[in-house]
């Protein structure tokens, strides 16, 4: 089960992935999360980029693709993964796509999460985050206790910086000029799939289910 979850920022790709992570067994691969531990581990790749990180810079796509040529080949990924965040362009599906066959890896399939712009952007206003553990709130549909303390761990529960109304519309431009169009590149392939991400979490979350349960991939 070899699995990339694809879709704007705010449609609940994280959210899901850890869903489907934990009931099947398979790590759930963030580019943030990704990098971060990279830098952790001090290999050169993951130094490079924790150097790269701290300035503010973007990671070029050699260095990311040498962290997930790494990470896939880890045991916990023996049974498979879920990429969440990459690849964010054609250039990086591509290249992707050759480190996949080099390593004879299954092909792999793409999940798109599907919500209209102005919902992303409803959702991403209301978020509220877990400074500690990040666990998710969100004002409108799962709001956090009033002391803002997090029920799940006792953090802090903050607003992100970047969720307001002017950046989250800027990130979704970005997002359709440069991401969506991996939605043909998967679709040409014939391993991609959509899921209406407007339903709850768990209407999401027993779709997603019933896609990789009913295709075995």
């Amino acid at each position: 089960m070899h699995l990339v979850f694809f879709g704007a920022p705010g449609v609940g790709k994280g959210t899901q992935a850890k869903f489907v992570s934990k009931h099947f067994r398979i790590p759930h691969i963030s580019t943030g999360e990704m990098l971060r531990a990279a830098a952790k581990e001090g290999t050169e790749l993951g130094l490079k980029a924790g150097a790269l990180m701290s300035e503010g810079r973007l990671v070029p796509d050699d260095i990311m693709l040498g962290i997930i040529r790494e990470r896939i080949q880890k045991p916990d990924s023996n049974k498979g993964f879920i990429l969440d965040g990459f690849p964010r362009t054609l250039f990086q599906a591509s290249q992707l796509d050759d480190l996949i066959e080099e390593l004879s890896m299954p092909a792999l399939v793409c999940i798109e999460i599907v919500v209209p712009d102005q919902d992303v952007i409803n959702r991403l206003i209301n978020r509220r985050i877990c400074d500690s553990c990040n666990t998710d709130y969100n004002l409108i549909t799962n709001p956090p206790p009033e002391d803002l303390i997090c029920t799940n761990c006792g953090g802090r529960i903050t607003q992100r910086k970047d969720d307001n109304r002017e950046t989250v519309s800027r990130r979704l431009e970005v997002y359709q000029q440069q991401t969506a169009p991996l939605r043909a590149y998967y679709q040409e392939k014939g391993n991609y799939y959509k899921i209406d991400g407007l339903r709850g979490i768990a209407q999401v979350q027993n779709s997603i289910f019933k896609l990789l349960t009913d295709h075995k991939f």
